[in-house]
């Protein structure tokens, strides 16, 4: 299960590749731009790897590079790479029997969840890591 912050991380992992604009780039570089370890960041790019996103090459003299053009990268992708939570989490506990709330908020819950992920799916298959690299720039 993929922490709350990696999509993100991989965002900024992907951004920082095509920023780089197809030069090999050592896990160790991107790991002081997200200010954490170079094993923390293989083990991102090894999912986006796995997705087709990044190619990789191993050894002492590493290195990654996007496999396609950013343009062709949605963030949908890269959230689906990387195993990325769903929007809330539910809570988990016994219901309290003689409490109506208590025994149907989790179906009411995952109702709104399920449109919740629905719309933010929708809005990441809209947006592409290109359209990122431009805000970087505006800044």
């Amino acid at each position: 299960m993929a922490s709350n912050t990696q999509f993100s991380i991989a965002v900024h992992l992907m951004a920082g590749l095509g920023d780089r604009c197809g030069q090999d780039t050592k896990s160790c570089d991107l790991a002081a731009s997200v200010n954490t370890s170079a094993s923390f960041i293989r083990r991102v790019l090894a999912k986006l790897s796995k997705a087709g996103l990044v190619k990789t090459t191993t050894g002492h003299s590493g290195a990654c590079w996007l496999a396609r053009e950013p343009s062709t990268i949605t963030l949908l992708e890269i959230y689906n790479a990387v195993g990325a939570p769903k929007v809330f989490a539910i809570h988990d506990y016994t219901p309290l029997e003689p409490c109506k709330v208590s025994c149907n908020i989790k179906y009411a819950l995952d109702k709104v969840r399920c449109k919740a992920q629905s719309a933010t799916e929708a809005a990441l298959g809209q947006m592409t890591l290109a359209g990122v690299l431009l805000d970087l720039k505006k800044k």
